[in-house]
């Protein structure tokens, strides 16, 4: 996609951290985007902050095939296509297995491992018209596992393989398919509010210049897994 403007993006968790920033990075592009939450007071509350004519916002779980189904199904009403898919929503749960309820699993695996079948499944048919991008953002927990993780682990290593092979199944299309796994980044995930001390901390427009890079990357190549981490970790 060498020229970006007027293109159609979809963001997922869209509302605040990365999927925001994102979108910024986006629209500063000349995109049209749309983002999308589980309620609409965050859905709201970001538009107030976009003031952009550019922005849909749509209230969306995720977990639900049919609100992803609708969430497209919004997009193609309002722009007609939709060329980037970039499923971003996701949930953390951190405890020992012993100590790790059933709705702290599920929570995870439908979130953040069903979910991105559920957006690509839900928008597959668009991209294959626009020859699009389905992005899903993963972790570097998805390749490294920690104690305490065991439910968040499962779900990003999901992510990381189904990823790579939706990307085999797609390219006969000419639908780009990859996976971004970050390390620490500066965001509200697990409830956290970032405040200075999170400098040293990838920050979500760093994700989204990454976004618009592998956008702009000729379509001769695809980079199908992208690991980002801080370059000078915390000491602590």
């Amino acid at each position: 996609m060498k020229d970006l403007k007027n293109k159609v993006a979809y963001i997922t968790g869209g509302t605040k951290g990365i999927g925001f920033g994102v979108a910024q990075a986006l629209l500063s592009q000349g995109m049209k985007v749309a983002i999308s939450g589980r309620s609409q007071k965050s859905v709201d509350e970001a538009l107030k902050d976009f003031n952009n004519v550019s922005v849909l916002g749509i209230v969306s779980d995720v977990a639900k095939m049919a609100d992803e189904k609708n969430a497209i199904s919004k997009i193609m009403e309002k722009w007609g296509q939709v060329d980037v898919v970039l499923a971003n929503a996701g949930v953390g749960n951190f405890a020992p297995i012993d100590e790790m309820t059933d709705e702290e699993w599920h929570q995870m695996i439908d979130t953040n491992l069903s979910g991105v079948f559920h957006s690509l499944k839900a928008s597959v048919e668009a991209l294959k018209k626009s020859k699009g991008y389905y992005i899903t953002l993963a972790s570097l927990a998805g390749t490294n596992f920690f104690a305490n993780g065991a439910g968040y682990n499962a779900s990003k290593f999901g992510v990381v393989g189904f990823t790579q092979a939706a990307m085999l199944d797609l390219r006969k299309y000419d639908i780009k398919v990859s996976t971004i796994m970050p390390g620490s980044v500066a965001t509200h995930f697990n409830n956290h509010e970032p405040d200075e001390t999170d400098a040293w901390k990838i920050q979500p427009e760093d994700i989204g210049q990454l976004v618009v890079d592998l956008l702009k990357m000729n379509e001769r190549t695809l980079p199908s897994k992208i690991e980002m981490r801080p370059t000078r970790p915390d000491k602590k």
